[in-house]
């Protein structure tokens, strides 16, 4: 599994830009840089330290390519555990063309996706969840998510679920034991203390996976739904959050024929912000499909946010009644979902007017999108919807369906070694869950893996990395 060849890739994104870094890694990877630099010192790349910067020229036989910048990392001290050499050259593609297919004649071959990483986690200097937080990294566009990953990837949910594994292997050692000795009928393993452990085993364990409805919305973003019936400003709403021109806005009730979506980063978290079909009675063909899509983000989103156009409200009262049974339709079909009540256009209104709808619909919070007023008051009760206590306090989040997996598996089983102990069955049946609960904490950290796995993490990874 643990390759001795040199790959080569390129670490900074592909296209032309002021510089370009190119990465090598493997046994030979600082000889065949040799093979190709020429030091300004004349210095020979081989016999220099390890974390060390060198000026020079990149040359294919008599041919100058580039004037680079060469890092050496000698391994084990490198991110891949072994010998590696980045070449920071101008970021023309032709130069970065022209260097790889040198570096590949010389003895490289090309990285596969993630390689760089898997070798990190094959020599040792990664676990598996770290590796998989370095996608994660990678891939963080606000600050929660962010956080997350660089928690995760300094190794704290890794050294959680590992001091679990080892305590639980301390004991499942000793009731192995207690088979060796099953003729003499000698206890070896304190039940008591056992049973203590699988409580703080279960309690972490169940934390953990209550955690991953947080990291969840955190890593891909909260769904918001913005739905009501046509023309009450869902578009110009959509527009003011966003604070630019996304959906088009018209006097025309039915503009909005499908579904429209964009992101926003509040107070560090994403939201998704999916600005849906007028709801109401129509004969339009294409209206109706955009009107069962709108259902169908409602059904997606994780909270709903419904308009009213308040000055329609006040100027024909009988419409009252029928907003609060579209209001009860929406909460009984989706009870679990947040539901946002907005009175928009209530800047067309007078106080005692206001006072008046937030009287006959309590939960209702009045703005006005065309004029960005209450705007951050949305913005504020969206996020009260987010547990980020959790993230204040840098306690573990899990945001990974793979871990969130092994997790549940993890606990099923020490639920069933908990059944067993209550039961008093016998070590040898106790022994085959408390195994099965380490093969999922392995699953975790890669202490128990297999190349399909691997196959299935590193693909999703960058090229380079």
């Amino acid at each position: 599994m643990i390759h001795q060849d040199s790959i080569v890739a390129l670490a900074t994104p592909s296209g032309a830009g002021a510089i370009a870094v190119i990465r090598v890694s493997g046994q030979d990877a600082i000889a065949i840089g040799e093979r190709v630099f020429q030091s300004v010192k004349g210095k020979a790349l081989i016999k220099q330290k390890s974390h060390t910067l060198h000026l020079g020229h990149i040359v294919d036989h008599s041919k100058t390519l580039d004037e680079v910048l060469v890092s050496v990392f000698k391994g084990p001290n490198s991110y891949t555990g072994e010998n590696t050499i980045e070449i920071s050259c101008h970021g023309s593609t032709y130069i970065q063309q022209q260097i790889i297919q040198l570096l590949l004649r010389n003895g490289c071959r090309m990285a596969e996706a993630g390689e760089f990483t898997l070798r990190a986690f094959l020599n040792g200097k990664l676990d598996l969840s770290q590796a998989e937080a370095v996608a994660d990294l990678i891939a963080s566009d606000n600050e929660a998510s962010h956080q997350v990953a660089l928690q995760q990837m300094r190794g704290g949910f890794s050294n959680e679920i590992a001091r679990l594994r080892e305590e639980l292997l301390n004991f499942a050692s000793l009731i192995e034991l207690e088979l060796d000795f099953a003729e003499e009928d000698v206890t070896f393993a304190d039940r008591t203390q056992f049973a203590t452990l699988l409580e703080r085993i279960e309690h972490v364990l169940k934390r953990l996976i209550d955690s991953f409805a947080v990291g969840n919305v955190i890593k891909n973003g909260i769904p918001v739904a913005i739905v009501g019936e046509p023309n009450v400003g869902k578009s110009t709403l959509m527009n003011a959050l966003l604070n630019e021109e996304r959906a088009i806005v018209s006097d025309i009730a039915g503009t909005t024929r499908d579904t429209i979506e964009d992101e926003l980063v509040i107070g560090g978290i994403g939201f998704r912000f999916i600005d849906t079909a007028g709801i109401r009675e129509t004969t339009d063909v294409v209206e109706s499909m955009g009107i069962r899509k709108t259902f169908e983000k409602i059904e997606q989103a994780q909270v709903v946010v419904y308009l009213i156009n308040t000055e329609e409200l006040i100027a024909n009262h009988t419409n009252l009644g029928a907003v609060r049974v579209e209001l009860e339709k929406i909460k009984n079909q989706f009870p679990l979902k947040p539901l946002v009540i907005i009175g928009n256009k209530s800047d067309k209104l007078t106080t005692a007017q206001q006072a008046n709808i937030t009287t006959e619909i309590p939960d209702i919070l009045l703005l006005s999108a065309k004029q960005n007023l209450g705007v951050d008051d949305l913005k504020n009760q969206l996020l009260s919807y987010v547990n980020t206590g959790a993230l204040r306090n840098n306690e573990t989040i899990v945001t990974n369906t793979r871990h969130y997996d092994s997790l549940l598996k993890a606990l099923d089983e020490i639920q069933k070694v908990k059944f067993g102990m209550q039961s008093n069955l016998s070590s040898d049946l106790l022994a085959i869950d408390i195994k099965e609960a380490l093969y999922h904490f392995g699953m975790i950290t890669g202490q128990v893996t297999n190349d399909e796995l691997l196959g299935n993490i590193f693909a999703n990874f960058c090229i380079g990395k």
